[in-house]
C-alpha cells in the first residue's frame, strides 16, 4: 500500500509540473482558446505511461490531426453543432485508419470550433502543448524511482493491430 501511495504522489507531482509548464507555454492571457484536452493527456502520460495511445505517435498524431480536422470543419463549414459533430466523427475514423487513437484529442475539434481557432493555432498551442508535456514527461519518467520510462515506443500504434470496434 505504501509503494502505491508513494507513486501516486509521485504520478500526481510530475503531472501538476507537466500541466503548469504546458499551460504557461499555451495559454495567453488574451486567448480564448483553452486546450482542455491537455488536462486528458496529463492523465494519460502519468497515469497509464506505458499503454499504446500515449506513446509519441498516438500523442502528436492524435492531437495534431483531430486539432487540424477541427479548424478545417469550421473554416469550412462554421460552428453550427452538426459541424461539432462531424468533425468529431471524421476526427475517429482519422485516428483509428492513421493509428493515432490518443481519446482525449478527441475533444481537439470541439475545442478548436469553439474558439473559432486557425491554422497558427494547432502550432501554438497544440503542438506546443503536446511538446512541453511529452519532454516533462520524457525527464519525470528518469527522475523518478522504478523501471518505468516514457516512451516505451516511438512509434507504437495505437490500437495496436487490426482487433478494434465492435466486429471483432
Amino acid at each position: 500500500m505504501k509503494q502505491t501511495i508513494l507513486r501516486i504522489l509521485w504520478v500526481l507531482a510530475g503531472a501538476s509540473v507537466a500541466l503548469f509548464l504546458a499551460l504557461h507555454v499555451v495559454r495567453p492571457a488574451d486567448s480564448t482558446l483553452l486546450l482542455a484536452s491537455l488536462g486528458g493527456s496529463t492523465l494519460f502520460l502519468f497515469g497509464l505511461t506505458t499503454l499504446p495511445p500515449t506513446q509519441p505517435r498516438a500523442l502528436f498524431g492524435g492531437h495534431l490531426i483531430s486539432a487540424f480536422i477541427g479548424v478545417m470543419c469550421y473554416q469550412l463549414l462554421g460552428d453550427a453543432t452538426w459541424v461539432m459533430v462531424i468533425s468529431v466523427l471524421i476526427t475517429i475514423a482519422a485516428l483509428l485508419l492513421t493509428k493515432t487513437v490518443h481519446p482525449p484529442a478527441g475533444a481537439n475539434p470541439l475545442i478548436m470550433i469553439s474558439a473559432h481557432a486557425g491554422f497558427i493555432d494547432i502550432w501554438t498551442h497544440v503542438f506546443a502543448g503536446v511538446l512541453v508535456l511529452a519532454i516533462t514527461t520524457y525527464i519525470w519518467s528518469r527522475l523518478g524511482p522504478g523501471k518505468v520510462r516514457y516512451p516505451v515506443n516511438w512509434n507504437q500504434e495505437s490500437p495496436p493491430g487490426q482487433n478494434w470496434g465492435p466486429w471483432n
